[in-house]
């Protein structure tokens, strides 16, 4: 991978699956009929033995996940985030959760960029939905790179995660040797005039506003979030503290995602101007990707007209590009 090359995050993520399956014949992959979607399918071809295709069976790829796990497996089960946390919710709860049963989600195609499917494959609650439940890690990567490197940890650690990945291609931003720590930030950039908190593949969009941002003397500390559970409490009551002024970006609803963990944390321990930038509460129409980011402020031009008003018209900053 070379910094700017677009990957999608379903290839990364179901190469590293396959490159994880070399080292430890303890994993082993459910899928609920979207393999060749969500990219399983490389490893279904690697390891046939190891590969369980279900069916469209969510709540049964659960259960059976549960039980590898309880005899020393590592299963990972993987379908579109939208079946993952609504049809089978009840089974993610009291089989894996409760239990804190070993095994790791992936949530497929999450949030918007599956616009042309509509609202019926639009995950964009299913952050709000898994940070509701007790004992699961949630892991929501930038770019191809760091979905690798989410992967990875994810099968190392012991206990429940949840993993969205999402459809479209996405930029490479980390360098070869990024690694990714439970419940740490990653500071892309230094500012004092506003902070940037965002997490997924709206992170590559945040980085190109600071740099247009930067271009109009403005000065932006932009902080990406790989865990939203747990998230960087430490950090974001610094971003609190030392500036007062916090924007928000997720490829999410508005409603119980990164935002609403943002706001948690500085109402309880470091108030603050926070303005979020995501989706209202609405189901989400049929149309092109990108025409829909635009429409709810998701590109780079909302990101920054955000970042310009959460400051006010006039106010700019003497930091030089």
């Amino acid at each position: 991978m070379k910094i700017g090359e677009e990957i999608p995050q379903r290839l990364a993520f179901g190469q590293a699956l396959v490159d994880i399956g070399a080292e430890n014949d303890k994993v082993l992959v459910l899928d609920a009929d979207v393999g060749p979607s969500t990219q399983t399918s490389l490893f279904a071809r690697a390891y046939p033995d190891r590969f369980i295709q279900v069916g469209i069976a969510e709540q049964n790829m659960v259960g059976i996940a549960a039980g590898l796990a309880s005899v020393g497996f590592i299963p990972w089960i993987s379908t579109f985030a939208i079946f993952m946390t609504k049809r089978a919710g009840d089974q993610i709860r009291n089989s894996i959760a409760h239990p804190r049963a070993n095994v790791k989600i992936n949530g497929a195609y999450g949030g918007l960029p599956t616009g042309r499917a509509g609202a019926t494959h639009s995950a964009i609650e299913d952050l709000a939905v898994m940070r509701c439940m007790p004992n699961v890690t949630i892991m929501v990567p930038a770019d191809p790179r760091e979905a690798v490197a989410c992967a990875r940890l994810a099968t190392e650690m012991e206990g429940p995660v949840y993993l969205r990945t999402v459809r479209c291609a996405v930029p490479v931003i980390f360098p070869e040797h990024h690694t990714v720590r439970i419940g740490k930030s990653v500071r892309l950039s230094e500012g004092s005039d506003a902070a940037i908190i965002s997490t997924g593949m709206m992170t590559a969009r945040a980085l190109e506003a600071v740099r247009i941002l930067r271009a109009e003397g403005i000065s932006v500390r932009l902080l990406h979030m790989p865990t939203i559970k747990p998230i960087d409490v430490e950090a974001i009551c610094d971003a609190s503290a030392a500036i007062g002024k916090i924007v928000t970006v997720e490829n999410h609803s508005l409603i119980g995602g990164l935002g609403g963990a943002v706001c948690e944390v500085t109402a309880e321990f470091a108030p603050c101007k926070v303005r979020r930038l995501g989706f209202p509460d609405v189901f989400l129409e049929s149309g092109d990707d990108e025409i829909l980011f635009g429409r709810y402020g998701l590109d780079v031009a909302g990101i920054v007209a955000a970042v310009e008003g959460i400051m006010g018209k006039d106010k700019r900053s003497t930091f030089e590009a």
